[in-house]
């Protein structure tokens, strides 16, 4: 019976795919292949003055795009893509992006690689929470106050960078993270509280409380709201690589740390004894707990590293970006993360690849701005959150969280 359920919803999904390729497919058409004139310059190098750029015909380009939108729909409904229908999926959006970019930017220069360097910045604190999730969820805790340490620890970035300088903010805001996740293990681990509400009451005491200090004190004292901004670390020759060059090797600190803590946590996971007891305690605590290990020790270490992660994260808004603390800055993030850590299927990669998209979807409503795309900006600010409602609706497919996920364990 359930063989057969699962069987009826992957047809369902499957044809409704297949359809929203076709509709792609129609929108391609209609809308960039008839409604552009002109050449969009694609500039591949951060430096416009180098002038190394690809012109494309937008409405050529519109037209291509469609036809092959409408070969995958057609061959989804009668065939079907079988387990190569997401990769298929992906590459279907990927060309529907380009002719819409090159729909916005018909007749004028777009910056791909100055695009895709911001999207990799907008990027950093969605990853940042994402693995934060990876690693609270992997031991079977829900951190719904992701969005709280981020905020957190971007309170704390700011007033102690302003303080004591850079470092001295980004391990106020680490702690500031860890101790908010010490709260959460707590009444999730010891006291059994719904791990949900838990994790909603440390979103609410941080957004009350940073609100309150804010008022009370960075307002009426200027100088400790203006904290030093990282500069970018430009890896030379790397960094002059086409497209990707300025993406991954112009950056400042925090780029460079999200990726290198998603390589360890990948190989913390999945290639050590911690990351082998951290992902049974996750599905199986009881039989975990029966091999002699300490299901609520690994809970608490796993917890706590979630809440360092978070408020590493949420230093970047401060202190990896503007400079200074504004209320409610984080604006959803913590949220969007764990959108992306079920993207992701609770793997760092894939959380990576999640936060990469997200990034590009943020950045990518910046730019259409300035392009004078007719798309009312209400509707370009929505675009990173109307890619959270898509992920999360289940168009990418079902995502398995580990088993005892949000359950208490209670030792016999």
């Amino acid at each position: 019976m359930t063989l057969a359920l699962q069987s009826r919803t992957e047809i369902a999904r499957g044809r409704a795919i297949g359809i929203a390729m076709l509709l792609l497919a129609a929108l391609a058409a209609y809308a960039f292949g008839v409604g552009s004139e002109g050449t969009a310059t694609f500039v591949v190098t951060r430096d416009l003055a180098s002038n190394i750029g690809i012109g494309v015909p937008a409405s050529a380009l519109g037209f291509l795009v469609a036809a092959v939108l409408a070969f995958f729909g057609g061959y989804q409904l009668s065939r079907g893509f079988g387990q190569r229908v997401n990769v298929v999926l992906a590459i279907a959006l990927g060309l529907f992006i380009l002719a819409f970019l090159a729909w916005s930017a018909a007749g004028q220069s777009f910056n791909l690689a100055g695009m895709l360097q911001e999207s990799a910045k907008r990027a950093v604190p969605i990853l940042f929470g994402a693995l934060s999730g990876v690693l609270s969820e992997r031991v079977a805790i829900i951190n719904i106050g992701i969005e709280g340490m981020l905020l957190g620890g971007a309170f704390s970035g700011a007033l102690f960078g302003s303080l004591w300088g850079a470092t001295a903010g980004i391990l106020a805001a680490t702690v500031t993270g860890g101790l908010l996740s010490l709260a959460l293990g707590v009444l999730s681990i010891r006291y059994r509280v719904d791990q949900i509400i838990a994790g909603v009451v440390i979103n609410i005491f941080v957004l009350g409380m940073t609100n309150f200090l804010t008022a009370q004190i960075l307002v009426e004292n200027p100088q400790l709201n203006a904290a030093p901004i990282l500069s970018p670390i430009r890896i030379p020759l790397l960094a002059d690589i086409p497209v990707i060059g300025s993406m991954f090797f112009d950056q400042n600190l925090f780029v460079y740390a999200a990726l290198i803590v998603t390589a360890v946590t990948t190989f913390a996971l999945f290639r050590t004894r911690w990351g082998l007891r951290a992902r049974a305690v996750g599905e199986h605590p009881k039989a975990a707990d029966t091999l002699g290990i300490n299901v609520f020790k690994v809970r608490y270490r796993s917890v706590l590293l979630s809440g360092m992660v978070a408020g590493f994260g949420g230093a970047y808004f401060t202190i990896g970006s503007v400079g200074q603390f504004d209320e409610n800055m984080t604006a959803g993030r913590g949220f969007i993360g764990l959108a992306a850590m079920i993207f992701g299927r609770w793997h760092p990669v894939g959380a990576l690849a999640a936060a990469l998209i997200f990034g590009f979807a943020d950045s990518m409503q910046i730019k259409l701005g300035t392009l004078g795309t007719p798309i009312p900006s209400e509707f370009l600010l929505m675009a990173p959150y109307i890619v959270t409602i898509i992920v999360v609706a289940g168009l990418v497919g079902k995502s398995r969280p580990p088993a005892a996920d949000g359950q208490p364990y209670v030792k016999e």
